[in-house]
């Protein structure tokens, strides 16, 4: 589930190796990129930690950050 903290959504995710934490993130940079709306991410081995917030609107959570959040939630559900 997403968190809200400090005016960021956050998540992690974690998968079973490598490979499949960098194919997820592959699959999340095309939708964002569709998007114009690009995460702040962080990877180590199997695990992805992503933070969402518009820079436009002040560093706020806005509704690009829900609706990539939610387009991530179904990458995440299809992998």
């Amino acid at each position: 589930m997403w968190k809200e903290e400090n005016n960021q959504l956050k998540r992690s995710f974690e998968f079973k190796d490598f490979a499949a934490a960098f194919s997820f993130m592959t699959k999340v940079a095309d939708v964002a990129e569709k998007m114009n709306h690009h995460p702040n991410w962080n990877n180590a081995y199997n695990k992805v930690e992503i933070a969402l917030f518009t820079h436009d609107a002040k560093d706020t959570i806005t509704e690009k950050d829900i609706n990539l959040a939610k387009a991530i939630d179904l990458i995440y559900e299809n992998k």
